[in-house]
């Protein structure tokens, strides 16, 4: 995706976006959980786009509300978040792809604003980074996503 390290671009021109709260909440994450500054890029992305690339990554039609791409293939189970941490710190992670018009659509039928959704997202995306995938974890993700976003004040 090659999107600047540490940036949250925005290559969609559907949805109007303000970049810097997401920016600041970006920082925030890697803050909390201990990640270094730039460890993550993000970039928001056009329906069409996020489908190519939900098609061609997980053969699923039609555009999804984010995607994780890591930097390196990791194929062992996480360990905690402070272990998952301590192996990424000073690493940079990887990308994450938002379509902002999947999720305006999510944030209206959860109740939630959208600045508040794409800020679930990347905190979502940079999980996944750290090797954490809801499908096949017994709800070990939902969890430590849950925790966060009570300590970063996220929906």
């Amino acid at each position: 995706m090659a999107v600047p390290q540490g940036a949250i671009e925005n290559w969609q021109r559907v949805v109007r976006v303000r970049l810097r709260p997401l920016e600041e909440f970006l920082q925030n994450i890697e803050e909390e959980i201990g990640l270094g500054p730039e460890s993550v890029a993000v970039r928001l992305i056009a329906d069409a786009e996020m489908a190519r690339l939900n098609q061609t990554y997980r053969k699923k039609k039609g555009p999804t509300d984010v995607l994780s791409f890591p930097a390196a293939a990791d194929s062992a189970k996480p360990g905690t978040l402070k272990q998952q941490v301590r192996k990424a710190r000073g690493k940079f992670l990887g990308d994450i792809a938002i379509s902002p018009l999947v999720a305006r659509r999510n944030a209206k039928s959860l109740g939630r604003e959208l600045p508040e959704e794409l800020k679930v997202l990347i905190l979502h995306g940079v999980l996944h980074l750290l090797g954490y995938d809801h499908e096949t974890d017994r709800g070990e993700m939902e969890r430590i996503e849950m925790r966060l976003r009570r300590k970063l004040g996220v929906a």
